[in-house]
């Protein structure tokens, strides 16, 4: 007779190891065919925190909210005089959407393609440097501190 408390079942590495590079895959995608449409997106997102009758200045708000809509004028301003700069955050789109392909090999072969997903280990961990290095640079407050703006 089996005993009513057995162990956990665990899945094959190899199910498992595919289930975490489709979600890096999907991640990579979204984030991806998110970066096209930024002012957009900002603009509801102002208005979504701050609601589409209140001030959109960031002068009048504090926290998260100043902070988006601090961003939001920036994006506006510099589209308005510079509408060629969204051609860097399409090429930052493309590059997610390339870098999503490179983990196609690897879900078919883990093995076979394991240096595809030591560098994408290691580009994960390069992101954290690059947000706490050039972050402060570029006066991105650290852990979007926002009161301190």
């Amino acid at each position: 007779m089996r005993s009513q408390l057995e162990w956990p079942v665990m899945k094959p590495p190899l199910t498992r190891i595919r289930f975490w590079l489709i979600v890096i895959i999907v991640g990579l995608v979204i984030s991806g065919v998110t970066a096209f449409p930024l002012r957009h997106e900002l603009n509801l997102l102002s208005t979504w925190l701050v609601g589409a009758d209140a001030s959109w200045n960031p002068a009048d708000h504090s926290g998260l909210a100043h902070w988006i809509l601090l961003v939001r004028e920036g994006l506006e301003v510099t589209y308005q005089k510079y509408h060629f700069i969204a051609y860097g955050t399409d090429w930052l789109a493309f590059g997610h959407l390339v870098i999503a392909l490179f983990f196609i090999p690897p879900y078919k072969d883990p093995v076979r393609y394991i240096g595809n997903i030591h560098m994408g280990i290691l580009a994960c961990f390069g992101i954290f440097a690059l947000a706490l290095i050039c972050g402060p640079i570029r006066g991105i407050p650290v852990l979007l501190a926002t009161d301190r703006l």
